[in-house]
């Protein structure tokens, strides 16, 4: 199987990716990739640029690692209640590009934030919208106060919250 990973974040040091990167673990013989979204940083989308200037090539480029996995774990932080604004802008490039997106592909959405409600509102808008653009959505996690359940030697230690992330990709 190949797993292709993320955290729907421009942070440095993303929690969302962190949790992304961690939910891979559970995952025995697989091609795990891991990208950073810094990495497919491209202009504002806006059809005036597409008109002038095309696709961007990191746009075809991420349009190709999505085609290349058989499941996509996604972790969102939330901005607002909402995507931040580097997943939107590659979402809204990538969309051009590939009208469906995430190409019937099995998609585990994720959310992780320090306060209590762990990104509900983003994972709700991404399990709302995404199917639209083609992911069969697989299951959805969010995971609270990060900080305190989760650590950089362990993974998650909260126990329920770690059972329920087991047996959600266990299902996959």
């Amino acid at each position: 199987m190949n797993i292709l990973a993320f955290g729907a974040s421009s942070s440095k040091n993303s929690i969302n990716k962190k949790l992304a990167i961690y939910a891979t673990t559970f995952f025995n013989n697989a091609d795990i990739q891991i990208v950073d979204l810094n990495d497919f940083e491209m202009p504002i989308f806006s059809i005036d640029n597409e008109i002038e200037n095309g696709h961007p090539s990191l746009a075809i480029k991420f349009v190709e690692h999505i085609r290349a996995a058989d499941l996509i774990i996604i972790s969102f932080a939330e901005h607002n209640g909402s995507y931040t604004t580097a997943f939107k802008n590659i979402f809204d490039w990538t969309s051009r590009v590939n009208g469906k997106v995430f190409q019937d592909k099995k998609v585990l959405l994720m959310a992780t934030s320090p306060g209590p409600r762990g990104g509900i509102s983003v994972l709700e808008a991404a399990k709302t919208r995404l199917p639209f653009h083609g992911a069969n959505i697989v299951g959805t996690f969010s995971l609270p106060e990060f900080d305190k359940n989760f650590s950089k030697a362990d993974g998650i230690i909260h126990s329920e919250y770690k059972s329920n992330l087991q047996e959600l990709i266990g299902n996959i």
